[in-house]
């Protein structure tokens, strides 16, 4: 091939190398990661979404259940993928967690990634087994202060946020009490039910059930504020000024989107978050939507991370 059919086609080979323009994504299915087995609340909230964004995308979007490592690979396989639109994570307040346990992680939990929109937030509910003597926080509280013996409260695993909220009580309080991690939340409330421990900072979606069927009695919430689905629950933060933890649930990609398609995406998924149906599962489970801008995320991303970090040093937290 001489020079000159060389520079006729060069620019064709580079015009077929070129990524697609971000006004005609996305072309293919979409990777929707999310760091829980199927069935869990990440799960659950991962196929809403990506039902009705398959739907206005007119492309699939496929969950990808990623339940190990407590977010870690999940968060890894994100930050490594192309900056394409292709790849997303569900990110969950473990993401932030993490790295607050982990100096260690192989990705940093807000510039490895492109934060898109945080679409729920939502506190933890404080249960206890029905037969101990106390029938609201205010008694609860005294009755921790005052304990005689080993006080013992359980969480889904070293980390997870009802760990580290325990730990912000006890820190709170002056409260000494022993954390008994478990392998998620179901075993550690089935052997509260037991009677084997003494309080739990749990997950709203579980606990309710529990609650609900008599099993467990709930306390508080952590969020700052009481849930509009829980308006007879106090926020822990009615007896005890400032304590607040918040479980949250947003959407991220890898570090470096493109802007257009990062407003897309962010569109998309408030457009799904604004479905009454959508909001209404939502609200149901104990949460609150947010919404909030890719900037927005990245600024309650970074508070987060401080505030976990520092909840860690005042508490000695560790990971095993």
């Amino acid at each position: 091939m001489n020079g000159f059919a060389r520079a006729l086609l060069l620019p064709l080979g580079l015009a077929c190398a070129a990524p697609v323009p971000a006004q005609d994504y996305p072309t293919r299915p979409i990777r929707f990661i999310t760091a829980a087995a199927q069935g869990g609340t990440s799960d659950i909230l991962a196929r809403i979404f990506a039902v009705h964004l398959t739907e206005s995308l007119k492309q699939p979007v496929v969950v990808d259940n990623r339940a190990s490592a407590s977010g870690v690979i999940a968060g890894e396989l994100t930050a490594n993928a192309p900056p394409d639109g292709y790849t997303l994570l569900l990110a969950y307040h473990q993401h932030t967690v993490n790295a607050a346990l982990n100096p260690k992680l192989p990705y940093h939990p807000v510039n490895s990634f492109t934060p898109i929109t945080q679409l729920t937030s939502a506190g933890l509910m404080l249960v206890v087994n029905p037969a101990t003597p106390v029938a609201n926080l205010r008694e609860f509280i005294d009755w921790t202060k005052s304990y005689k013996g080993a006080l013992n409260f359980g969480s889904a695993g070293i980390g997870t946020g009802g760990h580290l909220a325990g730990e912000l009580y006890k820190v709170m309080t002056g409260v000494k009490a022993e954390h008994i991690p478990y392998k998620g939340a179901g075993p550690a409330l089935m052997d509260l039910i037991a009677g084997q421990y003494h309080f739990n900072f749990s997950g709203i979606q579980p606990a309710q059930v529990q609650v609900r069927a008599g099993k467990l009695r709930g306390l508080a919430v952590t969020a700052p504020k009481r849930l509009a689905a829980l308006p007879d629950l106090p926020a822990v933060a009615e007896e005890l000024p400032g304590f607040e933890f918040v479980g949250w649930y947003g959407v991220i990609g890898p570090a470096g989107l493109p802007a257009p398609i990062v407003a897309r995406l962010h569109d998309e998924f408030v457009k799904v978050l604004n479905r009454p149906d959508v909001r209404e599962r939502i609200v149901a489970d104990g949460s609150e939507p947010v919404g909030s801008s890719p900037e927005e995320f990245r600024q309650f991303m970074l508070a987060d991370l401080a505030k976990c970090a520092k909840l860690v040093k005042e508490s000695g937290a560790k990971l095993d």
